[in-house]
C-alpha cells in the first residue's frame, strides 16, 4: 500500500531495475557518517518516549545498504506495459480463482468487515492478491536496514525518518520483533504491504490475540486494510469501477478522470454498461485506460479517492479495481479492438516531442502518467484528432512531421 511511495508491491515490481549511485550521499545530513547519524537518531527516538530496549533491539548493528539506494533510484519497467497486458498478467484466471477461495475460507471475517467498514470482500481480496499473492510473497529483505538507509539517504530522508520511528513503535509495543520485519526494499510490511506509519496508525488486532500482526494473521491484515480503506473515504454500497461500451456520440475529450457527469448524461451520450444494467450511482468519470481502442469504464469516487491513493499508478489502480469487480461477479472485460499500442520506445519518442512543445510530461520514461496523458489530450485537440488522452501512432507521426 503506497500513499507516499509508489514502489513496493512485491509481485508487480519483479521487473524493477537499478542505476549506479554515489555511496553514502550524506549532503542532506550535514556530512555526518551513517553511524553518527544513527546514534543521533537513537537519541531522538528515546526523547520521543521509545524504550531503550526497543531502540537497541531494532537499531544496534544496523548498517548502510548501498543496494537499497540503487533500487530507490531505479525505475519501474512493469508500468511501461499497457493496461490490458498488465491486467491480463496480474488479474489472471488463476489469481481470481485463488481469491475466490480466500473469500470462502475467510467468510466470517469478511462478513464482519463489511458490517463494520462497508468494504466488500472482493475489494480487499484484489489488493491482497496483487500486493503479496495473498500473503505468499512478502519479500525477504531486512526492513529495518532498508528503512534506516533511506532515512539517511537524501532523496526522501524526512519521509523514511518517519517510517523508521514507526518501526521502533511497532517493536516497542510488541507487535513484531526486528527479526520478523522482512519485506521489500522500500520498507513495506505485511500481507497488504503497509508502510510502517500506516501499520501504527491503521493496524488492528482483528483476531483478538493482543497484538497487531499483519504478517502472520490474515484477520489482522484484512481488518487493518479495511480500516485504512474506510479512512480514505470508501462509500459503502457504491460502485468503484463499471465496464461500459461507448458510442460514437460520446465526446472523447470528456473521457478524463478530472471530468464527471451524471448517470443521465452518460446514458444520453450512448454509454451502456456491458452487463445490461442501467447506469446509476453518483457522478462518474469515463476512464479509457488504453484509449478509445481499449476497454472502457465508468470510474466512481471510490476509485478516485481510494484506489488512486493506495497506489498512484493508473495501471495498477485500474487493475486492482477491475480484479475486485471480477471477484464480485463481473464478467471478463473486453480487451478492445486489437489496434496495436506504441511500445515503450514509441512512448518515449512521443514524450520527447511533447516536452519539446513545452508540455510538462515529467520523466521521459515510456510510462503514460497523468502529465503525459494531459499533454497528449491537448495536442490531440489542437490537431483535431480523437482526444482520448492515449499515445497513438497517429499523434506520433503528426508531431514528427512538425505539425
Amino acid at each position: 500500500m503506497k500513499r507516499q511511495v509508489l514502489a513496493g508491491f512485491g509481485l508487480a515490481l519483479a521487473m524493477t531495475w537499478t542505476v549506479p549511485v554515489r555511496a553514502q550521499d550524506a549532503s542532506c545530513q550535514g556530512g555526518r557518517s551513517f553511524e553518527t547519524w544513527l546514534s543521533e537518531f537513537k537519541r531522538d527516538a528515546a526523547a520521543q518516549g521509545i524504550s531503550s530496549r526497543a531502540i537497541a533491539s531494532a537499531l544496534d548493528g544496523v548498517t548502510f545498504d548501498q543496494a537499497t539506494v540503487g533500487k530507490d533510484r531505479g525505475g519501474q519497467a512493469v508500468f511501461t506495459q499497457s493496461f490490458v497486458q498488465f491486467a491480463g498478467r496480474m488479474a489472471n484466471a488463476n489469481r481470481i480463482a485463488n481469491g475466490e477461495a480466500k473469500i470462502r475460507a475467510n467468510a466470517a471475517t469478511f462478513r464482519r468487515i463489511e458490517q463494520e467498514f462497508g468494504v466488500p470482500a472482493g475489494v480487499l481480496t484484489a489488493f491482497w492478491g496483487l500486493e503479496t499473492d495473498f500473503g505468499g510473497f512478502l519479500g525477504n529483505g531486512n526492513t529495518i536496514r532498508s528503512v534506516a538507509t533511506l532515512a539517511y539517504d537524501c532523496k526522501r530522508a524526512d519521509m523514511f525518518r518517519d517510517q523508521l520511528m514507526a518501526i521502533l513503535k511497532i517493536v516497542g509495543r510488541g507487535d513484531l520483533t526486528p527479526d520478523q520485519m522482512r519485506g521489500p526494499w522500500a520498507g513495506e510490511l505485511g500481507q497488504f504491504q503497509f508502510l510502517p506509519t500506516h501499520y501504527v496508525d491503521f493496524g488492528l488486532d482483528y483476531d483478538g490475540d493482543g497484538r497487531v500482526n499483519l504478517i502472520k494473521s490474515d484477520a489482522d491484515a484484512l481488518g487493518s486494510a479495511a480500516n485504512y480503506i474506510k479512512h480514505l473515504g470508501w462509500q459503502a454500497g457504491q460502485p468503484w469501477l463499471v465496464e461500459v461500451k461507448i458510442s460514437p456520440d460520446v465526446p472523447l475529450d470528456q473521457a478524463d478522470l478530472t471530468v464527471e457527469h451524471t448517470a443521465e448524461q452518460w446514458t444520453g451520450w450512448g454509454v451502456r454498461r456491458t452487463d445490461g444494467k442501467p447506469i446509476s450511482g453518483p457522478a462518474s468519470s469515463l476512464h479509457l485506460p488504453q484509449g478509445r481502442h481499449g476497454p472502457a469504464f465508468l470510474a466512481y469516487p471510490n476509485f478516485k479517492n481510494v484506489y488512486l491513493t493506495w497506489n498512484h499508478s493508473l495501471i495498477y489502480s485500474t487493475t486492482a479495481a477491475y480484479m475486485a469487480t471480477r471477484l464480485e461477479g463481473a464478467r471478463p472485460m473486453s480487451t478492445g479492438d486489437g489496434t496495436p499500442d506504441l511500445d515503450a520506445n514509441g512512448v518515449k519518442d512521443l514524450q520527447r516531442l511533447l516536452a519539446a512543445k513545452g508540455h510538462d510530461v515529467g520523466k521521459i520514461d515510456g510510462i503514460v502518467g497523468a502529465g503525459s496523458r494531459a499533454a497528449i489530450k491537448k495536442e490531440q485537440v489542437r490537431l483535431g484528432q480523437p482526444a482520448d488522452s492515449y499515445p497513438s501512432t497517429e499523434l506520433l507521426q503528426a508531431l514528427r512531421a512538425g505539425q
